[in-house]
C-alpha cells in the first residue's frame, strides 16, 4: 500500500514537473497575439506574394520566438548560450547587413542611375524621410540615440535599420527591424496612394525618353568612385558603402563572375534567411508587447510617407526647371526610398494603369539605386553625430 502511495506521488510529481515546462503552462495572453501576428505574417507572403522572401522568414521566426518557454532552459534568443542567440549575433554585431549590402551591390545594375545621373538627386530627396522623423522623434521627447533609430526606418532599407540600431540603441533592434521590413513589403499598399495624391493624371502620362547606354569602363569605375566619394564624406558608413561597391565591382569587372553569382544568389538567400529568421524570433512577447514598440511602428510609418511623399515632390520640383521634352515622370520619385527594385516595379505598375504604353521600370530604377547608396550615406551621417 505504501509503495503504491509512493509510487503516485512520484509520478504525479513528474508529471506536474513536465506540465510546467510545457508552453502551455508557460503561456501568457501576449505570446498568443505575437503567434497570431505571426501567422498573419506568413499568410501575406504566401496568399498575397507581399515579399515572401521577407515575410515568410520573419513570419516564422516569430512563431519560433514565441512558443512558450520556462527561463533557463538555454533556448530562447535572449539567453546566451543558446542556438538562436549565437545566430542572433549577425544582427546585434551588425555583420549580416553589410553581407546582404555585398549580395545588393552584386546584383544591381546601376546603368539607369549612370544614364541619368541628376536622378541621383531624388534619391537624395528621399532621405528627407530620414531626417524628418528624426527632428519629429525629437520634438516629442525621445532621446537622440532612440530618435535615430526611428529616423532610419525612412529609408525602407531593412539592412540598413539594423547596422544602424545596432551600433545607436540595441534594446530597439526587434522593433525597428520588423517596422522596417514590414513598411518594405507594403510597399504596393503604402506608395501608390501617395503617388496618385501628389501628382496630376497629365504628369502620370509624361514618357520619358530611352536612357543612353552606359559603357562597360563606366561600369568598372564607378563602384570605385562612388566608394570614394561617399566614404570621403562618411567613413562611419564604410561597412554598408564597401560591401555595397565591392559587390558591385565584383559584378562589373568581367573577371569575377563566379564570386560576383556566389555573393548575389547563395550567400544572400542564407544571411537573408539567418536574418529574417532571428529578426522575427527577436519579438518576444514580454519584451516586444510594449507601448514604446507601437510608437515605434507610428513613427517608422510617418518617416516612410515623407521620403515616399519627398521623393514625388522633388521630382515635380524638378520639373519647373526642366524644358519641355525633358521633363521626369514624378511617378518614379517613390523610388527614392531604398526598396530595391519593389519601389521601381510600383513605379512602373502605377505609370501602366494611365499608360499602358508607358514603361517606367528602368527611369525608376535609377532613384531606387540612388536611394540604396543616399540611406546608406543617411545612416552614416546618423552615426557619425550620435555614434
Amino acid at each position: 500500500m505504501i509503495l503504491a502511495q509512493t509510487f503516485w506521488e512520484f509520478l504525479s510529481e513528474n508529471i506536474s514537473t513536465f506540465w510546467n515546462f510545457t508552453g502551455f503552462a508557460n503561456c501568457q495572453y501576449e505570446n498568443l497575439i505575437m503567434l497570431a501576428v505571426g501567422c498573419f505574417f506568413v499568410w501575406l507572403a504566401i496568399k498575397k506574394n507581399f515579399e515572401p522572401l521577407l515575410l515568410v522568414p520573419i513570419g516564422f521566426g516569430m512563431l519560433i520566438g514565441n512558443i512558450p518557454f520556462q527561463p533557463g532552459m538555454e533556448i530562447g534568443i535572449y539567453e546566451p548560450g543558446s542556438v538562436l542567440n549565437i545566430l542572433y549575433n549577425g544582427v546585434e554585431k551588425g555583420w549580416y547587413p553589410p553581407l546582404i549590402f555585398l549580395g545588393i551591390g552584386a546584383m544591381t545594375d546601376f546603368s539607369a542611375l549612370l544614364a541619368n545621373p541628376k536622378l541621383m538627386i531624388i534619391g537624395a530627396c528621399a532621405q528627407f524621410g530620414i531626417f524628418g522623423a528624426y527632428m519629429l522623434a525629437l520634438l516629442i521627447g525621445m532621446d537622440p540615440l532612440s530618435a535615430g533609430c526611428v529616423a532610419i526606418i525612412g529609408g525602407a532599407d531593412g539592412p540598413t535599420a539594423i547596422f544602424t540600431t545596432s551600433k545607436l540603441n540595441p534594446a530597439l533592434l526587434g522593433a525597428v527591424a520588423v517596422s522596417a521590413y514590414s513598411y518594405m513589403a507594403l510597399i504596393p499598399l503604402i506608395q501608390p496612394p501617395l503617388m496618385r495624391l501628389f501628382t496630376t493624371e497629365k504628369e502620370r502620362t509624361i514618357k520619358m525618353k530611352p536612357a543612353r547606354v552606359v559603357s562597360q569602363n563606366e561600369k568598372i569605375i564607378f563602384p570605385i568612385v562612388g566608394l570614394m566619394l561617399t566614404c570621403f564624406i562618411v567613413p562611419s558608413g564604410l561597412p554598408l558603402l564597401g560591401m555595397l561597391f565591392f559587390g558591385n565591382l565584383l559584378r562589373e569587372s568581367g573577371v569575377t563572375t563566379r564570386l560576383a553569382k556566389t555573393a548575389s544568389n547563395a550567400m544572400t538567400d542564407i544571411v537573408t534567411i539567418l536574418l529574417g529568421l532571428t529578426v522575427g524570433a527577436s519579438t518576444q512577447a514580454d519584451l516586444f508587447l510594449t507601448k514604446e514598440t507601437l510608437f515605434i511602428f507610428a513613427l517608422g510609418f510617418i518617416a516612410f510617407v515623407i521620403a515616399s511623399s519627398a521623393g514625388v515632390l522633388s521630382v515635380k520640383i524638378f520639373n519647373i526647371f526642366l524644358p519641355k521634352g525633358k521633363k521626369i515622370n514624378p511617378l518614379i520619385g517613390n523610388a527614392g526610398v531604398s526598396a530595391v527594385p519593389m519601389a521601381a516595379r510600383i513605379s512602373n505598375t502605377v505609370g501602366q494603369e494611365y499608360d499602358p504604353s508607358n514603361y517606367l521600370l528602368m527611369h525608376a530604377m535609377g532613384p531606387n539605386v540612388a536611394g540604396v547608396i543616399g540611406s546608406a550615406v543617411a545612416a552614416g551621417v546618423l552615426l557619425a553625430f550620435l555614434g
